[in-house]
Formats: structure tokens, sequence, C-alpha cells
């Protein structure tokens, strides 16, 4: 043994000292770079943000989500309803599941600005739709849920996480309710005419936002910064695995 340690020693003598410095160098940098992985691992976020707009279900839906039950019964939230638990359908199971914070943003447009608190923080983000009537016959409301998807998609601190958004087609089971591809083409279009008003506005604030699609082609999802799905649910009904299932692939045990 001590002939291994006088060896090394007189190996150590004649590496030179850059070298030598350089080699611990290296290794705090990996072991700070390691530690570094490894917390941003473990603060992932658990948030999935309801948004949509007042009257579109998204209070039904998170009670269907904690407690498998729709509450019989219209709500309108004025204040975001908050909650972390693992959702109803998966409370059987034994793996281990880690929970989801969902938070339920109020859609009434005097409201708006409490989703700016959630948003940046979220692992994804529902944007919840009315089936039945995709776009209301006031013009005001019709502007207004155009534009919630609108700004989400070119928010700065959403695109440049990359936070994925759900377009989520909530009242399915009703009889006059819209199959999600007629509604994707039709928000996709109206979202267009939005765009191109949005260019002629004033770019004041254009370091906050990021553009929209492709210049100089119509409008679709596809064209978007983040990933834009687009799936149905009944709120009233329990019908949402469809919408578990994205909450699942986004908040990882």
């Amino acid at each position: 043994m001590q002939k291994w340690l006088d060896e090394a020693q007189e190996f150590i003598q004649k590496v030179p000292p850059i070298q030598i410095y350089a080699a611990i160098g290296v290794v705090v940098f990996t072991a700070f770079l390691f530690i570094i992985i490894r917390l941003f691992k473990r603060k992932s976020s658990n948030t999935i943000a309801l948004t949509g707009l007042s009257g579109s279900g998204k209070t039904v839906l998170f009670r269907q989500l904690r407690d498998g039950s729709s509450h019989q019964g219209i709500v309108t939230s004025i204040e975001p309803n908050e909650g972390t638990f693992v959702l109803h359908s998966q409370t059987t199971k034994k793996d281990k599941l880690r929970p989801v914070h969902l938070v339920d943003v109020p859609g009434h447009s005097r409201l708006r600005p409490k989703q700016d608190d959630f948003l940046p923080q979220a692992a994804a983000i529902v944007f919840v739709v009315d089936a039945v009537e995709v776009l209301p016959n006031c013009r005001a409301a019709s502007e207004y849920i155009l534009s919630v998807p609108y700004d989400i998609l070119t928010k700065a601190n959403v695109v440049k996480e990359k936070i994925p958004l759900l377009l989520l087609c909530n009242k399915v089971d009703k009889v006059t309710a819209h199959k999600k591809d007629f509604i994707r083409k039709r928000l996709e279009k109206e979202t267009d005419k939005l765009r191109i008003s949005r260019t002629t506005l004033s770019t004041a604030d254009i370091a906050n936002e990021y553009t929209l699609g492709v210049p100089g082609e119509a409008f679709g999802f596809s064209q978007c910064h983040n990933k834009v799905t687009i799936a149905e649910a009944s709120g009233l009904t329990g019908d949402i695995s469809q919408l578990e299932q994205f909450i699942r692939e986004h908040v990882k045990p």
C-alpha cells in the first residue's frame, strides 16, 4: 500500500500544476451541473391551468377531476379555484402518483389578468371551449374567446418555456355540439383574422410577444411555437378521459 502511495505522490509531482487545476475544475463543474439538473427535475411544475370563457364548464371539469362528480348545476367562478390532489379516477391505484395542482382561472373578461399569475408556472394549459356555442353571438364575447388563446400562444414567458396547450371542446354530450375538427378549423380561421388585425396595431409591447403563425400563410395551430392539441370532453357526464390523459402526460410521477 505504501509503495502505491509513494508512486502516486511521485506521479502527481511530475504533473504540471495547471493540469491538476484543470482536472479539479472539470470535477467541480460536473458536480455542480449534476446538482442543478437534479434540482431542476425535482422542481418540475405540477400545475395545470384551466382557462376559457365564463360558462364553458371549467369549474365542473375541475370538480370531476377532483371529486368524480359534477355537483349538478351551473357554477360561475369569481376567484381562482385551486387544489392539489391525485386525480379522482386514479385514487384507487396502488402506484405512487404525483398530485396535480389544478387552477380553475375565472373566465370573466374583467378577471382575465389573474391568469398571468398562473400561466408562466404551469406544466400545461387547458383552454376550454363550449362545443355548443363555439363563438358566442355577442361580438365582445366572441372576440374575447379568440383573444385568450391568441395571447397565451404569443406570451413570451409561455412560449419560451414551450408550455403545451390543450383546446378542450366541452359539452360534447349535447345534441347540438360541434365536432372538434369543426371547432379547430373555425378557431384557426377566426384567429387568422385576429392575427392580421393585431399586426396593424402598435408594436409598443412587441418585446413581450411572439408572432403567431407563418407570414403569408393561412394560420394553423401546427404553426405555433408551443404544441397545441385538441380533445373532447363532457364535464356533466364525466367523460373526461382525454383531459386526464393530457394532464398525466405533463405531470409525471
